[in-house]
């Protein structure tokens, strides 16, 4: 989805304790990945 909205992404961090990926794109867009495949924003800006 963001590489459809030509939003480059800036941080890609995997905590394997936490078993989340953490991606910030562009400069407002933040979003959490959970083990499972569920995922969230983190911010407003990405809704």
């Amino acid at each position: 989805m963001l590489s459809n909205c030509y939003r480059s992404i800036q941080l890609f961090r995997y905590s394997e304790e936490q078993g989340t990926v953490y991606i910030l794109a562009g400069d407002d867009i933040e979003v959490l990945i959970s083990r499972d495949g569920n995922w969230r924003f983190l911010n407003e800006a990405g809704l």
